[in-house]
């Protein structure tokens, strides 16, 4: 199956290099529609209103972190199936086990490169 690079993409970061970074390296992988939110309230209000067929969230976010959202995504039985990255800094290995028991489909460890993120989109969506 290959992945429609016309799917809606969710970047949520409070770090508005790091949107842009990861908006950057998606273009350059061929997806066109990508959206923005800068924290995982912003993100769930998102995600409320309009469907979104992958979101990429940081991990560490004020008021309300990447791991809530998660869980708050995974919760709602319109949303639960969509495909969940977490990029993070942690590295720790209850931090990956604790993502995992809620549901993340795969996590990247910053920094990261073009490599990772394909390799990570790839792991979750499947070829493109």
């Amino acid at each position: 199956m290959t992945v429609n690079k016309n799917m809606r993409i969710l970047v949520v970061d409070d770090f508005k290099t790091m949107v842009k970074i990861i908006e950057n390296l998606l273009r350059q992988m061929g997806f066109t529609t990508i959206e923005e939110a800068s924290n995982g309230q912003a993100a769930l209000a998102k995600i409320k209103a309009q469907k979104y067929d992958l979101i990429l969230s940081d991990w560490n976010m004020e008021p309300m972190s990447g791991m809530e959202l998660l869980k708050a995504v995974r919760a709602d039985p319109a949303n639960k199936n969509i495909p969940v990255i977490l990029v993070t800094a942690e590295s720790k290995p209850e931090n990956i086990a604790a993502a995992r028991q809620a549901g993340v489909n795969d996590y990247i460890i910053k920094p990261f490169n073009a490599a990772t993120l394909k390799e990570k989109l790839i792991a979750t969506l499947g070829s493109f």
